[in-house]
């Protein structure tokens, strides 16, 4: 089993760009299977995810070939089974982003309940809420959900909470749906207007995607196109962060500094410079860290995918600081890894209350989940002497390249497979 070991103590300092959006590819590449004409897609980023869910759209017919490591041509003319099969998505999340699409194209739809990171629960209520106000019959037996339906048509749909999830699957159902749907409480995130914007691409007629109210004109059919994902801003915000916690200098490139308006607004509350430019952004972080409280909401507020990054970056801040988890009610499972580094972190209830330390020490920690993974390497580059940190699996779930991105700026980082490679990386770095 592979893991990373590192030493701590160095800034990063350099530049990097920043790759597709994982969470914007997983919606396109299903949406791209409601046309039976080819759709290029640009700017996918190569990471398991991504690279799991194109072996599962394979195995119910899809043609999948990839033209570059970033760049794949799909054709959803020749499926020939609307039954997904477990084994292919049963580690990601975003398998139940098959069910709008095929349901909108197919008028029906089998697909495994979603595994991906254990953060908490993730019900998908409001997904068979949408898809019954539809005209669709929706059952969950056997470990899988049945949507059907003999005509979609279009309803008008309040979700009860700001769900991307089910803002995605239900545009994506609602765009082949005879007549008009109209989605309030809409979830606003970029990859949903990602999503959005592809799906228009194609020929469908949405509106207001970014904003909490999308309306759908349903279409008939939709056609082929060429498009390109938008920059990962949680990548971008991870490197964000490590910039910070290193006490580093990091241009980070091929970013849109709109979506990431929330984290640099945090960074330069707790004492770090953020300079923004069109396509960029610059951290440098220089001086102590000051205390600050966080609570994720959804877009445009604080992500919830940045917050375990955060936390670690305000256990070395002075005072006390207070996250506060609003999204999932499972997401503090790093606590544990980060005191075995020194930090001093109490968690009550859906907030983690943080005593902030002067440093963090190396330990040997094993990832709990993705974005707990990169916080964990994040606290490792920080951190006086070596860390080692298992099950980076996760990490690689949804980072492209994070070693070799990391090694660019100075990091000392290797992934290794055993104790004696350990050992290895131990004496040679001192």
């Amino acid at each position: 089993m592979d893991r990373y070991v590192i030493k701590g103590g160095t800034p990063l300092v350099g530049e990097i760009a920043i790759g597709g959006a994982k969470n914007a590819a997983l919606g396109i590449i299903t949406a791209a299977l409601m046309t039976d004409e080819t759709v290029t897609l640009e700017n996918i980023p190569d990471v398991s995810d991504v690279n799991a869910l194109l072996g599962a759209v394979s195995t119910i017919g899809a043609s999948v070939s990839r033209i570059d490591r970033h760049t794949i041509k799909i054709n959803g003319s020749t499926i020939g089974d609307i039954k997904v099969d477990y084994d292919c998505i049963k580690k990601i999340r975003a398998s139940y982003y098959l069910l709008g699409a095929l349901l909108g194209k197919y008028k029906k739809a089998e697909v495994p309940l979603p595994g991906g990171c254990n953060i908490g629960s993730r019900p998908i209520d409001q997904h068979i809420k949408g898809f019954k106000a539809l005209g669709a019959d929706v059952e969950i037996k056997y470990g899988s959900i049945f949507a059907s339906a003999e005509n979609l048509h279009g309803a008008h749909i309040f979700l009860d909470m700001a769900s991307v999830g089910a803002t995605i699957n239900i545009m994506m159902a609602a765009t082949m749906a005879r007549g008009n749907t109209i989605i309030e409480n809409a979830a606003r995130e970029p990859h949903v207007v990602d999503v959005a914007s592809f799906l228009n691409s194609m020929g469908a007629n949405i509106k207001g995607a970014g904003t909490e109210i999308i309306r759908i004109k349903g279409v008939e059919k939709l056609h082929k196109s060429t498009y390109s994902i938008v920059p990962d801003m949680i990548e971008a915000g991870t490197f964000m962060v490590a910039a910070a916690a290193t006490k580093g200098d990091v241009l980070i490139k091929n970013v849109i500094p709109k979506h990431l308006e929330a984290i640099s607004a945090k960074l330069e509350e707790i004492g770090c410079e953020v300079e923004e430019f069109d396509d960029s952004v610059r951290v440098c972080s220089k001086g102590y860290l000051a205390r600050t409280n966080v609570k994720t909401l959804p877009y445009p507020g604080y992500p919830t995918d940045m917050q375990p990054q955060i936390a670690v970056l305000l256990s070395m801040a002075r005072g006390t600081s207070v996250v506060t988890e609003s999204i999932f009610d499972n997401r503090f499972k790093y606590v544990d890894e980060l005191t075995k580094m020194g930090a001093k972190i109490k968690v009550e209830s859906n907030s983690a209350i943080i005593d902030g330390v002067e440093m963090l020490t190396g330990a040997r920690m094993t990832v709990p989940d993705l974005r707990a993974g990169a916080a964990l390497v994040i606290a490792a580059l920080s951190a006086d002497g070596i860390s080692v940190i298992d099950e980076i699996g996760y990490i690689l779930r949804g980072y492209e390249d994070f070693e070799m991105k990391l090694k660019n700026l100075g990091a000392e980082i290797e992934t290794v497979g055993d104790e004696k490679d350990i050992k290895k990386f131990s004496l040679r770095v001192g």
